[in-house]
């Protein structure tokens, strides 16, 4: 009993650190040039025609750097960039650098600040949000406080959201239309499982997609082994190919199809749309 408690107590102080390092590759390396034009990148507005580019940022959990191409978050990026070049703006960033992607946000849209931006702005504005982790509830932060300037966002992504201190990742605010969620339960770190719209007729929420790993457990041999033991369902989501590629499938079925840069990645552009049911009836269970 008393070897028990021991181990009880070890696990206990050793949860603080696991959290901040969950998210770290074993190598502990970051692979630069993975985030070209990302959040280290100079940037300027990109308006043309009156209209700015469609913006998609993406949020990296734990203490992750933003170029790591060890993550999905980091993956799905690059993989936009080869797709839509020059048509659109991609940038991914740590999860504690949420106002340098907000300002990023501002300037692409043509303006220093919020204020200065006009209504013609900020209806032009074609914002997609993504992100893992402490990533995903910078997504809803982040969301939130463009509604406070009166700018929309045409799509948030969590995948396995963890709450910071404080913050609210469950409620997904009304300047959003369309919110999608991916989850576990499983361990010591677990995902955001309901997210709702704080008003249902501005926000379709899409679902909150369980996945289960406990059958069929996906490798993440980059990650170190406390992570993989302690966190290993919260790992095993960010590994999950197929999560990923229904995240970056959701992303273009949002991106204008007169931005596409070449026919093969053409999607209908009401695809998510069309196939919304209420968020009560879109929970799944998924292997």
């Amino acid at each position: 009993m008393l070897k028990f408690r021991v181990a009880i107590m070890a696990i206990a102080l050793l949860l603080p650190l696991l959290s901040v390092y969950a998210n770290q590759p074993a190598s502990g390396d970051s692979r630069g040039g993975a985030s070209t034009g990302g959040s280290g990148a100079a940037s300027k507005s990109v308006r043309a025609g009156g209209e700015s580019r469609p913006i998609v940022i993406g949020f990296l959990g734990g203490y992750v750097r933003h170029d790591d191409a060890v993550h999905t978050t980091v993956q799905v990026a690059k993989s936009l960039r080869e797709i839509y070049p020059n048509a659109i703006h991609v940038a991914t960033f740590e999860n504690r650098r949420m106002s340098d992607a907000h300002e990023l946000i501002v300037r692409l849209l043509g303006a220093k600040t919020a204020d200065e931006l006009t209504e013609e702005q900020k209806r032009s504005a074609h914002i997609i949000l993504y992100g893992h982790s402490w990533g995903a509830c910078a997504v809803i932060s982040l969301a939130r406080e463009l509604k406070t300037e009166g700018i929309p966002v045409v799509l948030t992504v969590q995948v396995d959201s963890v709450s910071k201190a404080g913050r609210d990742d469950a409620t997904i605010p009304d300047n959003v239309r369309y919110a999608a969620n991916f989850y576990q339960d499983k361990g010591f770190v677990r995902g955001q499982q309901k997210i709702v719209a704080a008003d249902a007729s501005r926000t379709t929420i899409l679902g909150n997609f369980f996945f289960d790993y406990s059958a069929h457990p996906i490798s993440c041999p980059e990650y170190p082994w406390y992570t993989r033991f302690f966190m290993r369902s919260h790992i095993e989501i960010e590994c999950d190919q197929k999560v990923w590629q229904r995240v970056e499938n959701l992303i273009r079925e949002q991106l204008p199809t007169s931005v596409v840069g070449n026919s093969s990645a053409a999607t209908s552009n009401n695809a998510t749309a069309l196939n919304a049911q209420p968020a009560e009836a879109t929970s799944t269970r998924e292997q």
